[in-house]
């Protein structure tokens, strides 16, 4: 028979109201109590009932996140952590992906953002119009590594982090520096290109273009930075790195004795390969936890953007360019 929320405060020696505060309403119980309830709850195996719920409290329980590619390792850590985040404020997480689909994004949103208490978009393809319609609906909605249409939002300092990568190569000596972008409609790989233009005269930057994000990309875009000339390449992801780098040394070109290669999120495959991979690390779970935490707490509207600190990670990707270049 399964356990009723009658079961829980009797056990608990509390009322059956004070029982569905302390797992509904928490903040309405004190907190050794609310502590007590929920440790009887668990230990008894209590599950509530979502449907009665929603119809007393207009709550489904859960959240909506769309993310354009799960096998993507950056969107993979992303969402655990928003699933931590969420699993302890009492939610549950639908996670959709829109297999970088901005048409199926809205398809997804519809379907499945109707009756959540929240939708997270996680690096939307969808243009600016189709997100302030999404925000319209009247259900919260943030973004999450993306800002447009007013919507509230969290990101990373995407630009910051170029120009951190930059004046790495530069201190090596590096002079010729390609771009190996990510796909044409990404909001990041835009912000990253403004990074690019901040930089000083004594840096050439060369535009390979863009790319899927994937370990494909990079393979695609290694011939390009051969032929550049370029002594260094920073990638739109770490995927596309390691792309880069399977193809490079497919040519004989040595990495990084021949040509220096720097990556963007920091992945967990970042450290696994040899060398172990230059990078610009992101916050992901730090992203996911902020993402949930502004998603639930009622902000004003036209709030500003959160944007979080990335950093550079030096690994051995990256050396002084070859005697034999010449510096420009």
């Amino acid at each position: 028979m399964a356990v009723t929320l009658r079961d829980v405060a009797r056990a608990a020696g509390v009322s059956a109201a004070t029982a569905s505060r302390a797992l509904s309403a928490p903040d309405l119980v004190a907190p050794e109590r609310r502590e007590l309830v929920r440790r009887v709850a668990r230990e008894l195996g209590y599950r509530p009932n979502r449907a009665a719920r929603e119809l007393i409290t207009g709550r489904s329980g859960y959240l909506c996140l769309l993310v354009p590619d799960l096998e993507n390792p950056f969107f993979a850590a992303v969402a655990k952590a928003v699933q931590s985040r969420a699993r302890a404020s009492g939610h549950a997480v639908v996670v959709a992906d829109a297999e970088e689909d901005p048409l199926l994004e809205a398809e997804l949103v519809a379907q499945l953002g109707a009756q959540a208490d929240g939708v997270l978009l996680c690096s939307p393809r969808m243009s600016d119009d189709h997100l302030a319609a999404v925000a319209a609906d009247g259900r919260p909605v943030l973004l999450v590594n993306r800002e447009g249409a007013g919507v509230p939002s969290v990101v990373v300092d995407n630009r910051d982090g170029v120009r951190q990568a930059v004046r790495h190569l530069h201190a090596l000596g590096h002079r010729r520096i390609a771009y190996a972008g990510g796909p044409a409609g990404s909001w990041s790989d835009a912000r990253r290109r403004d990074g690019l233009q901040s930089l000083g005269p004594d840096v050439e930057v060369l535009d390979l273009g863009a790319h899927p994000p994937a370990f494909a990309g990079g393979v695609g875009a290694a011939d390009l930075a051969v032929a550049s000339g370029a002594t260094a390449v920073l990638a739109h992801n770490d995927l596309m790195a390691l792309g880069l780098i399977d193809r490079l040394r497919a040519r004989g070109v040595r990495v990084p004795d021949d040509m220096s290669v720097v990556g963007f999120d920091d992945v967990p495959v970042a450290t696994l390969v040899n060398p172990a991979l230059t990078t610009v690390a992101m916050p992901l779970a730090r992203l996911g936890r902020t993402a949930v935490d502004l998603l639930l707490v009622p902000r004003e509207p036209g709030a500003p953007t959160t944007v979080l600190p990335v950093e550079l990670v030096v690994r051995g990707t990256t050396t002084p360019p070859p005697q034999n270049s010449e510096p420009r």
